[in-house]
């Protein structure tokens, strides 16, 4: 039986990436500032909570060395937590565009770090999982930070894959689009305006966060033993270029 651990598992994507693990059969910890609302499972089988502030290396590391100390190793770790405020580049403080990068890229940075300080000494070795986003691979207006962040994460991912490799730790990422979760009327209001997003996707709705959580079982799995350094678009098939609704040509 493998052990998980997702940052910002506690609710969203994040939940529904802890609850794929559990399905899988894993032992799953979830960490975040904040406990979940109710007790995260997937049938009969439950999450184990233990707060953490992943912007912390030293917390991080101690946590790390708790979870392979109390469940007997840490094999997985998904790099869920991050996101943003939409807040152009000419509003706010420096530190608050700062504070974006931090979440997003340096915490994943020193959490795998982490993970990767036990793994290596693990004869299996381990997996890391990066979320990102395909904000990463396009312009984010209102989310500069936020995108610069994410495309800096698939190059990290990339760079540890390279030099983990020969400590059998594999790190590959799932570059997400858009999902449905609890904020999701948040983002883009009601529900005729989640209809109006949902449909600019190819598949013509949003990802499912349970859905996500597969994509991520998958690349930890031994099924993608010889995966490693990959991105994983689990986007509905991307957007839509925006050419092919302006352009006024007949094309019946």
């Amino acid at each position: 039986m493998s052990v998980a651990v997702v940052t910002g598992g506690t609710r969203g994507v994040g939940a529904g990436i802890a609850r794929a693990f559990l399905r899988d059969g894993a032992d799953v910890v979830v960490c975040a500032r904040r406990p979940p609302p109710r007790p995260l499972g997937a049938g009969d089988r439950q999450a184990r909570y233990l707060p953490l502030d992943v912007r912390d290396p030293e917390a991080a590391a101690q946590l790390c060395d708790r979870v392979a100390r109390e469940l007997g190793s840490l094999d997985v770790l998904v790099n869920n937590a991050g996101g943003t405020p939409y807040r152009p580049l000419v509003e706010g403080a420096p530190r608050h565009h700062a504070r974006v990068v931090e979440l997003n890229l340096l915490a994943p940075l020193h959490l795998s770090r982490a993970a990767h300080a036990v793994m290596r000494g693990q004869r299996r070795g381990g997996a890391v999982v990066m979320v990102g986003s395909v904000s990463g691979g396009r312009p984010s207006p209102g989310s500069a930070a936020y995108g610069a962040a994410k495309a800096g994460l698939e190059n990290l991912a990339r760079s540890m894959a390279v030099e983990w490799a020969a400590d059998g730790v594999r790190v590959n990422t799932v570059v997400l689009g858009m999902a449905r979760t609890e904020l999701t009327e948040l983002h883009y209001g009601d529900a005729a305006g989640v209809a109006a997003v949902s449909a600019t996707v190819p598949l013509g709705r949003l990802a499912e966060p349970d859905e996500v959580g597969d994509a991520c079982v998958f690349l930890a799995s031994d099924a993608a033993r010889y995966i490693t350094g990959a991105s994983l678009a689990v986007h509905g098939g991307g957007e839509r270029p925006a050419f092919l609704d302006a352009a006024t040509a007949d094309r019946t």
